[in-house]
C-alpha cells in the first residue's frame, strides 16, 4: 500500500528549547500533527486526522490548547485539504484509524462522515464518559457530533513483532493493525501499516520527541518530558510502553517508528 505522510496541524508552543531541544526559551517551538493517508485496495485509510474544518470554524472548542500550543489552524493543513491535494475525493476515505481521540487527533473526523472510525474499545469508552476534569478538556464531543460509524476493537489478536496487536481493517489483508500502547490515555494505541517500503508504526503520543526512542540513552526536552507526565492517565504504563518501543526499535530496525508531533520525524519520512 502507498502511504503519504502529511501534517494536519502545525502548533507553535512557547519555549522552543524545552519543546524541540534547540533554539531559545523565548522562541516559538514547532510541532506537527503527523497523519497518514494510505492508498488501500478498497479506498483510502487515514491514520489520525489532526485538526478539521470544524476546529477552524470554531477554534474556541479547542480550549486551553489554543493558549499553550498555539495551533495555526490553516485550511491547507486539514486532512480534507490534504486528501484533495493528492487528487482524491473525500468520499474515497473509507476508514479512519485513530491512535486516540484527543482533540488534536480527532478534529477531522467530521470531514469524512461516511468513513468507519476504528479505535481501541477502552479509548472510545473513556472519550464517551469524560469522567475526569482532564478528560473533559482533552475530548471534544463536537468533533464526533455527526455520529461516526464506530468500529471498536478489543485488546486481543495477533502479535506485531512481539507486541500485542489487533487487526483493524479486514480489507487490507492484515496490513493495518492497532497496537495497544496505553498510558497517555486509557485506550491509547499505535497503528501499524504495511507500506510499499515495509512496516510503519505510528506511535501517536506514546512519545513526543525522537530522542526518546532513537537515542541511547534516551532523552527528552524538559517541557515535553513534564507535559507527558502531567497529561498521562497512567504514567507508569506510558513509561513502560516507551521502553517497549525502544526495545522494538533496537530489535527490529526495519520497522519505522514515529510519533505524532515531532516535525523532524515527519520531515524524514520518504515521500
Amino acid at each position: 500500500m502507498k502511504v503519504h505522510h502529511v501534517n494536519c496541524g502545525t502548533m507553535c508552543p512557547l519555549a522552543r528549547r524545552w519543546v524541540n531541544g534547540d533554539g531559545g526559551l523565548f522562541e516559538r517551538g514547532a510541532m506537527v500533527a503527523h497523519v497518514l493517508i494510505v492508498e488501500a485496495p478498497h479506498g483510502l485509510v487515514l491514520v489520525d486526522t489532526g485538526f478539521g474544518t470544524g476546529d477552524l470554524a470554531e477554534p474556541r472548542r479547542l480550549g486551553p490548547l489554543n493558549t499553550f500550543a498555539t495551533p495555526t489552524l490553516s485550511p491547507d493543513e486539514t486532512a480534507l485539504a490534504r486528501v484533495r491535494a493528492l487528487g482524491h475525493d473525500p468520499g474515497d476515505v473509507r476508514d479512519i484509524v485513530v491512535t486516540h481521540l484527543d482533540l488534536d487527533h480527532a478534529g477531522g473526523l467530521g470531514d469524512f462522515p461516511r468513513a468507519r472510525v476504528h479505535l481501541f474499545r477502552p479509548e472510545h469508552a473513556a472519550a464517551m464518559a469524560r469522567a475526569s476534569r482532564q478528560e473533559r478538556q482533552r475530548y471534544v464531543p463536537a468533533q464526533w457530533a455527526h455520529g461516526p460509524d464506530w468500529v471498536l476493537h478489543e485488546p486481543e489478536g495477533e502479535r506485531f513483532f512481539g507486541l500485542e496487536s489487533v487487526r483493524a481493517i479486514p480489507e487490507t489483508s492484515d496490513e493495518v493493525l492497532i497496537v495497544p500502547l496505553v498510558g497517555h490515555t486509557r485506550g491509547h494505541s499505535g497503528v501499524a501499516v504495511k507500506s510499499e517500503r515495509g512496516w510503519l508504526l505510528h506511535a501517536g503520543d506514546a512519545y513526543f520527541h525522537r530522542d526518546e526512542i532513537h537515542r541511547a540513552p534516551p532523552r527528552c526536552p524538559l517541557g515535553l518530558r513534564m507535559f507527558q507526565s502531567i497529561v498521562a492517565v497512567d504514567d507508569g504504563s506510558r513509561r513502560h510502553n516507551q521502553e517497549r518501543l525502544r526495545e522494538l526499535h533496537a530489535r527490529e530496525p526495519e520497522v519505522r517508528i514515529f510519533s505524532a508531533h515531532d516535525p523532524v520525524e515527519l520531515e524524514g519520512q520518504p515521500r
